[in-house]
């Protein structure tokens, strides 16, 4: 089992078995914990601060790839006429310029950190689309259908490139400690994306291995962007690794979220079909927990995706068959139980804080921005 960039394992994985008792968690954070912190303003302080120098990252491509990487962006449509598309949520931005405050120094000290760890997870957003075939990203055509697969692959390579340029650039120490742990992150990053294709061709995986898989994927980038900022203002090793192991679990919270929205998400929320995880036969959390739940559902499921797996015209599947599949799931327990795995991982992610002493407001900002990674909609 693969351990997180910070060198510690800290995967705690809860299984569900069949005949076992599936492990539950507190439905809601706990009301000690909820804050009077305005998160739309916490993700637009980080959105603000990063996007002019992440703007002139990109314009230092050379084109066409600085046209296709600002398309991807949301910077301009298509025809290449300005744009003001929706850029995501933010959470990474809004996480790399607050982890900065741990150590006493300003938000901006954390910019050059967020702007990268964007680059990063820009370029594995790039590759992801090509190679699950997804044609839609926030509302709109992903860059491999408008631009090509190679452009595609080129720009993403090149956002990659240029997330060490920008933290390297800076010369100092610090950066340099940041830049070994944002290729870590990079590196698990990579690790999870070949597990996700890999476990699309096999009939089972067990939730451990989901779980490992999503925790390279997602829990590796978050656990970066929740520590490079402080990393940067000078932070010890043991804050920074303790700043991961937040992020890291926000991470396979975030995730646990995506994975209930990529079955049953609203379309025009998420930007992306209905059911669109069914349609790439992905193994997500919810899928796994029901299949190992064993139980009349469970066993049917197993079946019809078996079959699945041999037929060759699986796109052409009508939406009923699309959404029989998601109630066998839901019959098998398979979203309640990610359901709880995702509050379960926010819990662990907010006790982490507790190893590190910080300003109360920076600790109820980290604990603000957890509570929207678990309750948030698309």
């Amino acid at each position: 089992m693969r351990a997180d960039p910070g060198g510690t394992d800290f995967r705690t994985p809860a299984t569900p078995t069949g005949g076992e008792t599936v492990p539950t968690v507190p439905p809601a954070p706990a009301a000690d914990r909820r804050t009077t912190v305005d998160v739309t303003a916490l993700l637009e302080r980080g959105r603000t601060l990063t996007a002019p120098v992440l703007r002139a990252a990109v314009d230092r491509l050379a084109p066409p790839m600085d046209t296709v990487a600002a398309y991807h962006f949301g910077w301009i449509d298509a025809a290449g006429n300005p744009a003001a598309g929706d850029g995501g949520k933010a959470v990474r931005p809004a996480l790399a310029v607050l982890s900065a405050e741990v150590t006493g120094a300003a938000p901006e000290t954390g910019v050059p950190g967020a702007v990268a760890v964007e680059l990063v997870h820009n370029f594995s957003l790039l590759h992801d689309d090509l190679m699950d075939g997804d044609e839609q990203r926030r509302h709109r055509d992903t860059v491999w259908k408008v631009h090509g697969p190679a452009q595609a692959i080129l720009v993403g390579d090149a956002l990659f490139a240029l997330a060490n340029e920008v933290l390297l650039e800076l010369g100092t120490v610090e950066a340099g400690r940041a830049t070994r742990r944002l290729t870590s992150a990079t590196r698990a990053l990579i690790d999870g994306q070949a597990q996700d294709i890999s476990y699309e061709h096999r009939d089972r995986v067990t939730v451990e291995e989901c779980l490992e898989m999503e925790g390279n994927k997602t829990g590796a980038l978050l656990a970066s962007a929740s520590s490079i900022g402080a990393v940067l203002g000078g932070a010890d090793e043991h804050t920074a690794d303790v700043l991961e192991k937040y992020g890291y679990h926000l991470g396979l919270a975030f995730q646990a979220v995506d994975d209930l929205l990529g079955i049953w998400g609203d379309p025009d929320a998420t930007g992306k079909q209905t059911w669109s995880d069914l349609r790439q036969r992905k193994k997500s959390l919810p899928v796994v927990a029901a299949l190992a739940a064993g139980g009349p559902a469970s066993e049917r499921l197993g079946e019809i995706l078996a079959a699945d797996a041999k037929t060759s015209d699986f796109a052409n599947f009508s939406e009923e068959e699309f959404a029989a599949r998601a109630v066998l799931i839901e019959e098998a327990g398979g979203r309640e139980w990610t359901a709880d795995e995702a509050r379960r991982q926010h819990t662990i992610a907010i006790e982490a804080l507790d190893a590190v002493d910080m300003p109360h407001r920076v600790r109820d900002m980290f604990t603000a921005l957890a509570d929207f990674v678990v309750v948030r909609k698309r």
